[in-house]
């Protein structure tokens, strides 16, 4: 194997030290292939280029090797660390990868941990003086306090209800409560103890706040007991009224109790994790108890999880020999997993914890379907700076929740197999129908096109793809049409297909020396991508390893691609405009596929028109092929649309002005419209309501306020 790479790339390998680190694989593009840790660099890194691998995963993988990178780190914990968060920022073809997600809801009690600071001369607000609950994602503010994260938005929600019946605390807005002179339906339906028109004690509302933020710790005995102290003092003072309105907060709050059948233990924080691996895939559900409670679970699933647990099976025999177990297969097998199916179960289970837990909080008490190695655990515990436990084969209540998350692993996998199954019997009907080779479907792509505007105001395109038997959304382009009379169509085809397509015509031709397009062709690309997970560097001594793997420093930009199918929302029409831009770019024809309405404009009789000549095609409407160009050319119109009532929404409002603003950027300014309900309300508020806002500082809401008025 050695032979067929170069003798610069084998005398890195013979320079490496003895240390522990991280190497990573580039290939001739610059293509990052795989990510590694090591107690003994040099030891293992040889272990690729000593063995013939010919014919395996792992050849294929070694064969493409032109250029290795390493990191040398203190400690073997300090390598695993590294090693996932490289995995997950540069996204590596041939490792165990999970979706980097951020997304997880809180929910916020405000005020709490303010009123605990000196407020150096500033009235306190009214979130301090009576804290409100409220649903959140986003960064964290240490003025207020913060419980989760929850699995779903249902969950924070369904929690809130609960705190709302129990202890009646308000949800309402600072500029509502302050505005308010008489009490809201909340408070009618005994959902809120109306604190903004006085009809309860501070005193009282803070004491329901702490017993509140008590219960989501999990203490629900010693509220009940306080509860019970209060009311009977109020009891002994004569005070009935209030005494019974405890005893209803305690009774609300036993039902709640009863009702959570699942929450009998006495765990305040655990995680749950299951793994369920079948025909290639696998996914990880993980259950979350916060306070006792149990909230619901979420599925992840991997990416790569063939190709990477076969890699690492391969290479257990040389990786022990040379450097001893580093989670190769012999030290799985010592942690009871005996097949190939429960050691790839390990590797997931373990690849899922090491790149979820990064940089995250995480619950001291981890339960688990399978045995996880005690290095990982002792690179968590050091990074969280509290110690870290994993509970394999639990009794009593952790067990019913390790097998309902097991269960829920099983019921997604399946579900994940069933929809890939017929998603790929989709792509494949489609290569079919229009004759194209099926021997490489996970590469085909499709890129769709439509058109939005109302009456012609605010004209978008939108450009959807279709790649590897699913939607890319981090792919997905919007672009403004300008330059055009107000409500053509075709005119606004025929710019966003030149601009698409305008530069990968030009370096195709300068390929193949042929002139390029003449200057001042329009080829900008205007740019905005729905859902792309942006790419986020941990602090710490990793950064740089991570700036370095991911400019590589000779990594050449990736080379021109042609869709396999331009997908166009239009009959002759607007496939005669899109065989214009091909002809004058000098691109294939073949390509060019429109989607041409049927009688009446009846669902499941569209036909597809061809620019190249052919004739029409009717797919009928139970046809797989017609299911998937329905699929993207739906999106492709939703996109459109949200683009452009976005956009005329900015044009109408004047959203602009507060784009203008120096410090205001998409979220200050999305909080600051959700707030006030638009930029008149933002107008007319003055600098104290401003700086109630999420990160608006006083200082920026002075700036807002002026630059306003």
């Amino acid at each position: 194997m050695s032979e067929a790479h170069s003798d610069q790339l084998l005398s890195e390998v013979a320079a490496l030290p003895a240390l522990p680190g991280v190497y990573r694989y580039f290939d001739a593009q610059g293509q990052l292939l795989y990510v590694g840790k090591a107690r003994h660099l040099k030891k293992r890194v040889s272990s690729y280029f000593q063995k013939n691998h010919d014919g395996t995963r792992i050849g294929h993988m070694v064969s493409r090797i032109a250029r290795l990178e390493t990191t040398v780190v203190r400690s073997e914990a300090e390598a695993l660390l590294l090693e996932n968060n490289l995995i997950k920022t540069l996204n590596p073809r041939f490792n165990i990868l999970f979706r980097d997600d951020k997304s997880y809801p809180y929910l916020k009690i405000t005020g709490t941990r303010e009123a605990q600071r000196p407020l150096a001369g500033r009235a306190p607000s009214a979130s301090t003086l009576f804290p409100r609950m409220a649903y959140y994602r986003g960064a964290v503010d240490k003025r207020h306090s913060y419980y989760g994260p929850y699995p779903s938005a249902w969950a924070v929600k369904e929690s809130i209800q609960l705190l709302q019946k129990v202890f009646k605390l308000r949800t309402c807005e600072d500029t509502v409560f302050a505005n308010r002179t008489r009490p809201c339906l909340l408070y009618q339906i005994k959902r809120c103890s109306g604190p903004c028109v006085d009809l309860i004690d501070q005193a009282d509302y803070l004491n329901d706040v702490a017993n509140a933020e008590r219960f989501l710790r999990g203490e629900t005995q010693q509220v009940l007991q306080m509860l019970e102290q209060r009311m009977l003092a109020h009891s002994e003072k004569l005070e009935f009224e209030q005494a019974a309105e405890i005893r209803n907060q305690m009774s609300a709050l036993s039902r709640v109790l009863h009702q959570q059948s699942m929450e009998v233990g006495t765990d305040q924080d655990v995680d749950v994790l299951a793994v369920k691996v079948q025909g290639g895939r696998a996914c990880v559900n993980l259950a979350m108890v916060r306070g006792g409670r149990h909230l619901g679970d979420r599925p992840y699933f991997p990416a790569h999880v063939e190709d990477a647990s076969a890699i690492e099976e391969q290479l257990a025999n040389t990786a022990d020999a040379v450097d001893g177990p580093e989670g190769a297969p012999s030290d799985v097998a010592e942690r009871g997993a005996v097949d190939e199916s429960e050691r790839t179960a390990v590797r997931v289970l373990e690849a899922f914890i090491a790149q979820h837990y990064l940089g995250a909080p995480m619950p001291p008490v981890l339960v688990t379907s399978h045995v996880v190695g005690k290095a990982l655990l002792e690179a968590l515990s050091e990074q969280t700076g509290q110690k870290v436990h994993a509970v394999h084969n639990p009794r009593e209540h952790r067990r019913r929740w390790l097998e309902m998350a097991q269960k829920n692993a099983g019921i997604a996998l399946t579900r994940l197999l069933s929809e890939e199954g017929s998603q790929q019997a989709r792509t494949r009907a489609l290569a079919e129908a229009l004759q194209l080779p099926d021997d490489e479907l996970e590469a085909l792509r499709i890129e769709c096109f439509d058109i939005s505007h109302t009456a012609g105001e605010s004209t978008q395109a939108s450009c959807v793809v279709f790649e590897g038997h699913k939607l890319q959304n981090s792919q997905y382009r919007r672009y403004n049409i300008d330059g055009i009379t107000p409500g053509d169509d075709y005119a606004a085809m025929r710019q966003v297909l030149t601009r698409r397509y305008g530069r990968i015509a030009e370096a195709l031709k300068a390929e193949s020396g042929e002139a390029a397009l003449p200057a001042g062709a329009d080829v900008a690309v205007a740019v905005e991508a729905e859902g792309a997970d942006p790419n986020e560097l941990l602090r710490g001594p990793e950064e740089s390893a991570i700036a370095e793997a991911r400019s590589g420093g000779e990594m050449p930009a990736a080379g021109p691609r042609m869709p396999d199918i331009v997908l166009i929302d239009g009959g002759k029409g607007q496939v005669g405009v899109a065989r214009e831009v091909f002809q004058s770019l000098g691109l294939d024809l073949a390509c060019i596929v429109g989607v041409e309405k049927g009688e009446g404009r009846r669902v499941g009789l569209e036909e597809l028109v061809f620019a190249d000549g052919r004739g029409k095609v009717y797919l009928g409407s139970d046809s797989a092929a017609l299911m998937l160009i329905a699929q993207i050319r739906d999106e492709a119109h939703r996109f459109a649309i949200t683009g452009m009532r976005a956009q005329r929404a900015k044009v109408r409002v004047g959203a602009s002005q507060l784009e203008d603003i120096p410090g205001v950027g998409p979220k200050k300014r999305a909080r600051l419209l959700q707030r006030f309900g638009g930029v008149r309300g933002v107008a007319s508020a003055s600098v104290e309501d401003l700086a109630t806002v999420e990160g608006i500082s006083d200082e920026l809401a002075d700036a807002i306020y002026r630059a306003l008025h």
